[in-house]
């Protein structure tokens, strides 16, 4: 049995909103028609997937799963169909998406090297949509930040850096030449995703801000509404008049990897991961953390 993606786009929709009508009206068909797919949908795969009452819709054990396993499928689809639709075109392009504080030209500089017919654009990516746009193909390769889903992910080890505490200036412990876990237990913390993701062992309550970015965050720490933390890269792409940055030499380190789609069989996307470990590994090799911030003059050399 082949999966048909409209009847699963059609049952994501209602999946999502739990409800018929409100569906129906925002896939742009009638609601007799999409409750018509949704059954051919269950009896295709031999399951209920949703339970229909007085109290309104709710997902069956299967539709769950169904739910989780949907995103990617449907994202893979669409991802082949920008691929296809570039190939007609004739373009030869490689998308790369990175976090912020990362430097992409080491690799990109050595990626130029094996393929110099082959233009590399960069893109900026935040925490939340790393996965989604790795999936759905508006980026062949991201330089991602730990945690990711990595479902339906291809997902690498690059280098690990450390983490700094981001105070505003009239802190406590504003100034100081480092601090401790301990010392920041307790402070209300602006985050980007859970609170249950940050990396301390000591709990912080959730400030009630959470940040999309750098730039969010610092406006956030800045107007004393909590701290954060960020990786090291940060004291060096971005300052703020009222934010400082304190080392935090037993917090855990930033995890910086490469990902791919694991549906993704491209050789030119293989040589950009080589060239990535590679620019990476000139960064381990020479000590010198500096480097790739400069923009990969050690890469070049190396390269």
């Amino acid at each position: 049995m082949d999966l048909d993606l409209r009847k699963l786009r059609y049952f994501v929709a209602v999946a999502d909103k739990l409800h018929f009508g409100r569906a129906a009206d925002e896939l742009h068909i009638a609601q007799p028609v999409l409750s018509r797919q949704i059954r051919a949908l269950e009896k295709d795969l031999g399951t209920p997937l949703l339970t229909r009452d007085s109290h309104g819709v709710s997902l069956t054990d299967a539709g769950r799963q169904l739910l989780t396993d949907a995103g990617p499928l449907l994202a893979s689809a669409h991802a082949a169909r920008r691929r296809v639709t570039a190939a007609a075109r004739g373009s030869r392009r490689l998308m790369v998406g990175f976090r912020a504080g990362v430097a992409v030209a080491p690799a990109v500089q050595l990626f130029a090297a094996r393929h110099p017919d082959v233009p590399v654009d960069v893109r900026r990516i935040e925490w939340d949509d790393q996965a989604p746009m790795l999936l759905d193909g508006r980026i062949d390769v991201g330089y991602v930040r730990m945690p990711i889903d990595e479902t339906g992910l291809r997902v690498a080890p690059l280098y690990a850096e450390p983490r700094v505490a981001v105070l505003p200036t009239g802190h406590r412990l504003a100034g100081k030449e480092e601090a401790t876990e301990a010392d920041l237990a307790g402070e209300p913390l602006v985050w980007h995703a859970d609170t249950s993701t940050q990396p301390t062992r000591h709990p912080h309550p959730d400030a009630g801000y959470p940040a999309r970015g750098v730039d969010e965050t610092l406006e956030h720490v800045a107007a004393g509404r909590g701290i954060s933390f960020l990786a090291r890269s940060a004291t060096v792409f971005y300052s703020h008049p009222d934010v400082t940055y304190v080392p935090v030499p037993d917090l855990a380190p930033d995890q910086v990897c490469l990902a791919v789609a694991a549906s993704r069989n491209s050789p030119v996307v293989d040589d950009f991961f080589t060239a990535a470990q590679a620019a990476a590994g000139i960064t381990a090799e020479c000590g010198n953390y500096e480097m790739w911030q400069r923009g990969g003059e050690a890469a070049a050399k190396h390269g």
